[in-house]
């Protein structure tokens, strides 16, 4: 059995610094056009089924992205969402940017309430 085709949801988690006004879906935005190639799109995502969650925490947006993929492209996968955190900005359908400092990013782990979501990233 090839053992990039077997699967694991790995967590990475980011921390970026938002200018006010902001919208918090920007950075998560970025990190799909990453990975699929932009941020709407027909599923499934062709690199790394994915989903983003972010909040405002003490005056930071903390991202937590859940993903699954073999471990042959997890360094691409994790590589790709640095670089699109990284370029620090993304411009919406109406025109309008949003700017962020990405101030860094770390593995985690996955969490007893994301075991739902975990497998369905494994399903798609």
């Amino acid at each position: 059995m090839d053992t990039d085709l077997v699967r694991q949801v790995l967590v990475h988690n980011a921390v970026v610094i938002m200018e006010a006004g902001g919208d918090v879906r920007a950075p998560g935005a970025a990190i799909t056009a990453a990975l699929c190639g932009h941020w709407e799109h027909e599923p499934p995502c062709p690199l790394a089924p994915h989903h983003t969650a972010a909040e405002h925490v003490a005056g930071e947006v903390r991202l937590r992205v859940l993903f699954a993929v073999g471990p042959v492209a997890e360094a691409e996968v994790r590589r790709r969402i640095d670089e699109a955190l990284s370029r620090a900005c993304l411009i919406d359908p109406e025109g309008v940017t949003t700017r962020w400092q990405f101030r860094g990013a770390q593995p985690g782990l996955i969490r007893e309430d994301e075991a739902g979501r975990a497998e369905q990233l494994i399903q798609s």
